[in-house]
């Protein structure tokens, strides 16, 4: 067995750290396993907008897709993301969308790690990193919200630094903001924190008797971030547009990703809350006041809405490293750990050598050129109804059509206008709601008027929805195509060629 020396010397020759480490592991990880990352329809329609902005070198601000809201006002606030997405596909293909989703992930958790080093044992900040991982992999798909957590991350480490050293970020958190704002609309809950934190700020200057000074530096900078926040095609819209969506009620009720998680199951939210408990309770930690507050927003959001349950993993490390780190420290008896074991965690939280960073990049982007080579992942195919479509182009149906809403981003990419699809805030939850409840035959004449209204020649829907069984039951109506994925009926008086069976 080697010595306590012998191994730390070696730690040194590597030149590895624990960010390297957890950035390249977690890379590995999801680009073997990168048909995860592509189970959300949104994804179809999130490249095919970027498609559209390359085309015509523009943002859109109305509605250019569906057949039920063409030229409605649409803020596209997710713009530059999906340009990323659109140009990694066309460069790639599906390999090149999950490579480049894994590798905003990785960096997000070597960020974290890096930052929670700075206060956490490793050992401590190696399990919240996990535990993020748990938490952010239920909604970690091909989509914005994961190739902007990196500035999540980074702004939010920031702004705790700066409160925790009495003073206000750095003006270079700026751009920061403007990127984040044009990548997902999840920048207004930056705006939230530094708003949060420059309250936390000012109060603790009052100890130094400093709280003009702190109140002067913190609104410059939240000043300053909210220009920079409007620094977008959009302007305003991009903030209005998340006031948009919570004000929603219906739409939030309907998609799964916005309702309360549900507990029937393993949730890895109610494994954090447990765990955490457990250990306030048995270690008697405590909370500064405003940090607590913080917390029980985050778990309000995350118990609100589903897809905030990342928000617990990715945040609360960060503003609860300082506070739990020093009651750790008094607590906890030295010669826990063995030396040597002690000594190779605390080397590797150490900053990595260029040359291994330098090697570790080179050889992932090896393998990542291997598997663009090698593999052929593809979406997942209940939410690609390509069978289906086949047969409608062999029918020369070009008529509107009602579809499933997990079928409207793939109609988009297939450049067939939807009826609906995954933008439920530019459909608006009146719309929203005459869909689900005619669909749903909450009416007895529901589809019938819908069918109307819309003026429908073919329907596209997945096998188990109700409105299956009544089509095929309606004389003006017959069936044309039916796999596992998707069933088509046509209406009898389309054109003659769109007759066929």
């Amino acid at each position: 067995m080697p010595t306590a020396p012998a191994i730390l010397s070696t730690s040194r020759i590597t030149g590895l750290s624990w960010p390297l480490i957890m950035g390249a592991l977690t890379y590995l990880g999801f680009l073997a396993y990168g048909s995860l990352l592509l189970g959300d329809p949104d994804t179809y329609w999130h490249i095919a907008t970027g498609r559209w902005i390359i085309e015509h070198a523009t943002v859109p601000a109305y509605d250019p897709f569906s057949h039920t809201m063409r030229g409605a006002p649409w803020t596209a606030h997710e713009w530059l993301a999906e340009v990323m997405l659109a140009l990694a596909f066309q460069a790639f293909g599906w390999a090149g969308v999950i490579a480049l989703t894994a590798a905003a992930f990785a960096g997000a958790m070597a960020i974290l790690t890096r930052f929670l080093l700075k206060d956490f044992e490793a050992v401590h900040a190696l399990i919240f990193t996990a535990l993020a991982v748990m938490m952010t992999a239920p909604h970690l798909l091909a989509r914005p919200h994961v190739i902007a957590m990196p500035l999540l991350i980074i702004w939010t480490a920031y702004l705790v630094r700066a409160s925790e050293q009495g003073r206000a970020p750095s003006f270079w958190l700026l751009p920061i903001m403007t990127l984040w704002a044009n990548l997902h609309g999840g920048f207004t809950l930056g705006l939230a924190l530094a708003l949060f934190f420059a309250l936390e700020g000012v109060l603790s200057a009052r100890k130094i008797n400093q709280t003009a000074k702190a109140a002067k530096s913190w609104a410059l900078f939240v000043g300053l971030s909210l220009i920079s926040a409007l620094l977008t095609p959009h302007g305003i819209k991009g903030i209005l547009f998340t006031v948009h969506i919570l004000s929603g009620s219906y739409a939030l009720d309907y998609i799964a990703e916005w309702r309360s998680p549900s507990f029937h199951g393993v949730q890895p939210l109610e494994i954090w809350l447990l765990a955490g408990l457990a250990v306030a309770f048995h270690q008697g930690l405590r909370l500064p006041t405003l940090r607590l507050v913080l917390l029980l927003a985050l778990l309000h959001l995350a118990l609100k809405h589903g897809r905030n349950i990342e928000l617990i993993g990715l945040l609360t490390p960060l503003f609860l490293a300082a506070p739990l780190a020093r009651q750790w420290r008094e607590r906890t008896a030295a010669g826990r750990q063995l030396a040597s074991v002690d000594r190779v965690f605390r080397e590797l939280a150490r900053e990595a050598s260029r040359r291994t960073v330098i090697l570790t990049m080179a050889s992932l982007g090896l393998i990542t050129l291997l598997s663009i080579q090698l593999s052929t992942p593809v979406p997942q195919e209940e939410i690609t109804p390509a069978g289906a479509l086949q047969a409608v182009r062999n029918a020369h149906l070009t008529g509107p059509v009602l579809n499933g809403y997990s079928f409207g981003g793939y109609l988009i990419y297939a450049g067939i206008p939807p009826f609906i699809d995954g933008r439920a805030d530019m459909y608006g939850d009146a719309f929203m709601k005459e869909y689900a409840e005619s669909l749903g035959l909450t009416t007895s004449d529901g589809l019938q008027k819908l069918l109307q209204k819309y003026r429908i020649e073919w329907t596209l829907l997945p096998p188990e929805t109700a409105v299956v069984a009544l089509l095929d039951h309606l004389p003006e109506w017959h069936r044309l195509y039916a796999d596992k994925v998707a069933v088509v009926h046509v209406k009898k008086t389309a054109p003659e060629e769109a007759q066929r069976p």
